[in-house]
């Protein structure tokens, strides 16, 4: 059985930063990229950021802007999210998620149906 494991959410003031953590774990777990979503309250479950364990390529959405940071450790099945310069709406459930592995086939980054497992979420909550 597969397990994915979020840690580090909390409540931060804007300008803030925060470290997400992931760890993936489950004898048969392999993956060929991770990943974080983000869902707000109302609305749908959008890209953040991903990394491509093979050449360690890493992927955002737009609106990051150079504030958020996804690195990770391959052979420890972990990814991490810097999150700088936090604004209000960056408030949100943060979620990680992995590929099911395997031999690779394209499989767009940004979409939630390329991924196979998935955390429980961790709350991040920004105020003034």
């Amino acid at each position: 059985q597969v397990q994915v494991v979020e840690s580090g959410g909390r409540s931060v003031q804007a300008g803030g930063s925060l470290r997400l953590s992931c760890a993936a774990s489950g004898r048969t777990f392999s993956s060929n990229f991770m990943g974080w979503f983000r869902q707000a309250p109302g609305k749908e479950r959008e890209f953040v950021g991903a990394i491509m364990w093979s050449g360690g390529d890493t992927y955002y959405a737009d609106f990051v802007k150079g504030r958020f940071t996804v690195s990770g450790d391959g052979a420890k099945n972990s990814v991490y999210l810097q999150l700088n310069s936090l604004k209000l709406e960056d408030t949100a459930v943060y979620y990680c998620a992995a590929d099911s592995g395997g031999t690779y086939r394209y499989k767009p980054i940004s979409v939630t149906g390329s991924y196979t497992y998935w955390g429980q979420g961790t709350q991040v909550t920004v105020s003034l």
